[in-house]
């Protein structure tokens, strides 16, 4: 299948991670996609393909003859999509950009413009796949997934194509941190790993940030406002007074390469009861450990003024920066760099301002480095891929694997 035709397909699939759910998958509609890329493996002539009871799909090629004692490598992407906008009923056309603004919805004016997306002007007179302005793109991961999987269609019909033993995982929930949690390291065969998942074409990462989810918690006294002097405490307002402590220069929003942040991504409640969610994100490991600190010396004042019952800090910690595993293993960085070279493309070694399946498959034991997938403005609705991009990955894979060191 064509790689275009294959990530209109996948993203035809709602799989919206659900953070709060406390399963694996997070959400059953996951579920459908896996058995989906399961298929299409086992189609493609991938023997050795399968998914476990948690939505993980996996898959092996041998290496082809003479090519045995090469170690066995692996690509690894997410099948989920970000529940930070809507990931269902995606309706995606492509349009050549020829340099002045994209109107993705017009009814809401929803309008992707060079001057908001410089990164727009990189690719005047290429097609690009574009939202309809209502729901996320999907191209992360799904560009990652349909990536890897062209790639091994290519091998199998390619068996002249020298590579050692290969390996392919599809992982659920990455978006909410939880993508390793039941990953079978033990029968995955390989040895070290790249995953795809990251951005514009050419980005190889091998740090993130070190990063936590943070869920802060108001409880009020709900009283009629006509009687409630001295009595009410509202809820609402504790959240709100929170907040304004805060630093305000240290969100996502003004912050850029290394510099850390606090990003709040939800806020609700009444005069009983209020809640907000935050990411805590930074490279450095310090750094980050003096973030969580912070949050809880805000706190101080509030629980002196309302009592420590009225305010609960819950940190849930999801990963930490791969940089110190992959250190070690810095020829993993060569040899993608490589890849990328033969392809054509230049390489860029850059921070990953976010974090992948592999930061904690790092720590597992399985170093993996992170490679782009071509797509931008992810986790929202100006998310966009130029098809180019999307075919040049594939092969960068196809240089990635290959042991002649040639072109295709």
């Amino acid at each position: 299948m064509d790689a275009l035709d294959r990530f209109f397909d996948y993203i035809s699939f709602d799989t919206t991670s659900d953070e709060f759910s406390g399963t694996t998958p997070s959400s059953p509609k996951e579920l459908f996609l896996a058995d989906h890329i399961l298929a299409d493996l086992q189609s493609i002539g991938v023997e050795d393909a399968w998914r476990d009871e948690y939505g993980y799909v996996y898959g092996r090629l041998p290496a082809t003859p003479g090519q045995e004692r090469v170690t066995p490598m692996g690509l690894i992407a997410h099948m989920d999509t970000s529940p930070d906008a809507p990931g269902a009923h995606i309706k995606p056309r492509v349009v050549r950009y020829m340099g002045v603004d994209i109107i993705l919805d017009p009814e809401k004016n929803t309008v992707m413009s060079p001057k908001d997306f410089p990164s727009l002007n990189d690719y005047l007179g290429q097609d690009l796949i574009v939202t309809d302005g209502t729901t996320l793109l999907g191209s992360d991961d799904k560009a990652g997934v349909t990536e890897i999987i062209t790639l091994v269609e290519y091998l199998v019909q390619h068996p002249e194509v020298p590579h050692g033993e290969l390996w392919v995982a599809f992982t659920p929930d990455e978006e909410i941190g939880e993508g390793a949690d039941h990953f079978d390291l033990r029968r995955f065969g390989a040895k070290y790993a790249y995953t795809v998942d990251g951005g514009k074409l050419g980005e190889l990462e091998y740090e993130n940030f070190n990063a936590c989810g943070v869920q802060i918690l108001f409880h009020g006294r709900g009283i009629h406002p006509g009687d409630a002097k001295n009595k009410m405490i509202n809820a609402a307002l504790m959240a709100c007074e929170f907040i304004s402590r805060m630093p305000a220069e240290e969100t996502p929003s003004h912050t850029e390469g290394y510099e850390g942040f606090y990003h709040i991504n939800h806020i609700e409640g009444d005069e009983t009861e209020a809640e907000i969610r935050m990411l805590i994100r930074d490279h450095d490991r310090q750094n980050f450990e003096q973030r969580k600190k912070y949050l809880v010396a805000l706190a101080k004042p509030m629980w002196m003024r309302y009592g420590e019952e009225r305010i609960e800090i819950k940190i849930k910690h999801s990963y930490y920066n791969m940089k110190e595993i992959i250190k070690l293993h810095m020829d993993l960085i060569d040899k993608a760099k490589a890849a990328f070279e033969r392809s054509g493309v230049e390489p860029k070694i850059v921070p990953i301002r976010g974090g992948t399946d592999g930061a904690r498959l790092s720590f597992l034991g399985l170093p993996c480095p992170n490679l782009s997938t071509g797509g931008h403005n992810f986790h929202g609705v100006y998310e966009y891929l130029p098809v180019d991009s999307l075919y040049k990955m594939v092969d960068v894979l196809l240089n990635l694997v290959r042991t002649d060191q040639s072109k295709s």
